[in-house]
């Protein structure tokens, strides 16, 4: 699953466009490395998010759709 993809169905980010928008602008990490939107997330994967508040996950799960309330259970955070 594309990383802009997985940011949104996760609700990390809310909308597709603004997690695509905070990759173009170098805001989001994967393992340590600037990450574009199109990169394939994988299991055990980190990702930081620096926009505002610093947040820091590992991907536990990934799933094409998910409900609001099972949304946190694609990530741990760290």
């Amino acid at each position: 699953m594309r990383l802009d993809k997985f940011l949104k169905v996760s609700r990390l980010i809310k909308r597709r466009t603004t997690a695509n928008e905070a990759c173009d602008a170098e805001k989001v990490l994967v393992n340590g490395k600037v990450a574009r939107a199109s990169y394939e997330v994988k299991i055990a994967d980190i990702i930081e998010i620096n926009i505002g508040k610093p947040l820091k996950v590992r991907v536990a799960d990934i799933k094409e759709f998910t409900k609001k309330d099972e949304a946190a259970a694609m990530y741990e955070v760290i």
